[in-house]
């Protein structure tokens, strides 16, 4: 299993569209992507522009596909990441 972490902070203002458009792709994920067993979008209680993704693939190939569906190339790529300051991304093997 393969997780994957990812913290995105928004431009100043720009959460509530942020939000969104994680609401859009989640929604596209659990549908459409199969190996794709979690994907998780929190929203921070103390800074409303900054977000944690959580997210578990059952493979590498599944993440791999992930990346390259039209949605994320859409919402994530060309939506998103104008929208933030910063991204960061961290992977990791499910222990327990």
């Amino acid at each position: 299993m393969i997780v994957l972490v990812a913290r995105y902070v928004c431009k100043p203002g720009l959460g509530d569209a942020v939000e969104e458009a994680l609401r859009r792709m989640a929604t596209l994920v659990r549908r459409n992507e199969p190996g794709c067993v979690l994907y998780q979008c929190c929203r921070s209680q103390s800074n409303p522009d900054v977000f944690l993704l959580y997210e578990q693939y059952e493979t590498h190939a599944a993440l791999a596909a992930h990346r390259e569906t039209p949605h994320f190339q859409e919402i994530i790529e060309r939506e998103i990441v104008p929208m933030l300051e910063q991204r960061e991304r961290e992977f990791y093997s499910l222990v327990a």
